[in-house]
């Protein structure tokens, strides 16, 4: 059996150090090869009931969002009420999305934190954006900052899962910028949020998944990190979304995993 690390890599020390927030973890942990947070949460597995996705092979959660709503609330939630008060409708929405696109510098993982996978709260990425003027950081921490700040300002939002990718969904009918609108749940009219690309526009979905049924996890206010929840099937619109999660879905997970989050 490995003996619990009693150091932590320099690069996730830095972070544990940083300027605390409500919902900063304050302190990681090392065990074995895997990093936790002070909520039990792995930051650097995405699968399993304790992993920052909850990922399995028939559904999602992206339990790392939680840690930044609720009672949880901190500094993520503040910049999007703060644009709220600034902007409304579609500038709103075109507001939050360029701060991230504009101050989160895509980075993987590896290169900033020297581990395959290492994903942070919104609260983390924020913090460090109010703090320093910019941020890094991959898909999963664009697609989390964004869902939780959109739903900060009154949107409904959620996270998207596609094999060895995620980015965010807003709710915004007949936005007029997207190049496809999404069904999703009870209603259509969901748009993509796709920020890791420095001249990508809100709206814009990658052209490998508009034809595709993906998965998406709304975000609601109110859920604890380990709250149970499933994913719900995403369609384009005028498509015919499956009923469940079929083989298809498997297949996006297994694909997920075997990833290990090296994309674009």
């Amino acid at each position: 059996m490995r003996k619990l690390a009693l150091v932590l890599p320099a690069a996730l020390l830095i972070l544990a150090l940083a300027t605390p927030a409500l919902s900063t973890p304050g302190s990681l942990s090392v065990q074995g090869e895997e990093t936790y947070d002070h909520w039990g949460l792995c930051r650097t597995r995405s699968w399993g009931d304790n992993g920052f996705f909850q990922v399995s092979e028939t559904t999602f959660r992206p339990a790392i969002a939680f840690e930044s709503l609720g009672e949880l609330k901190d500094v993520a939630w503040g910049v999007g009420q703060r644009l709220a008060e600034q902007y409304s409708g579609n500038q709103l929405a075109e507001q939050i999305f360029l701060y991230a696109r504009n101050r989160v510098a895509y980075t993987s993982d590896l290169d900033q934190f020297g581990s395959d996978e290492f994903a942070r709260n919104a609260d983390e990425v924020a913090g460090e954006i109010e703090s320093r003027g910019s941020a890094r950081g991959d898909c999963e921490d664009y697609a989390v900052l964004l869902a939780v700040m959109y739903r900060a300002a009154g949107f409904r939002s959620a996270v998207v899962l596609a094999p060895g990718h995620a980015a965010a969904l807003v709710h915004l009918p007949n936005y007029p910028g997207a190049n496809t609108s999404w069904n999703f749940g009870d209603t259509g009219g969901w748009v993509w949020a796709e920020a890791t690309g420095r001249t990508n526009p809100l709206g814009w979905t990658p052209t490998e998944f508009m034809d595709s049924n993906l998965a998406a996890y709304e975000v609601v206010d109110g859920e604890n990190v380990f709250d149970a929840g499933e994913a719900e099937v995403l369609a384009t619109a005028g498509g015919n979304p499956v009923l469940g999660f079929s083989p298809f879905f498997s297949m996006i997970f297994f694909l997920w995993l075997l990833s290990a989050f090296r994309r674009r």
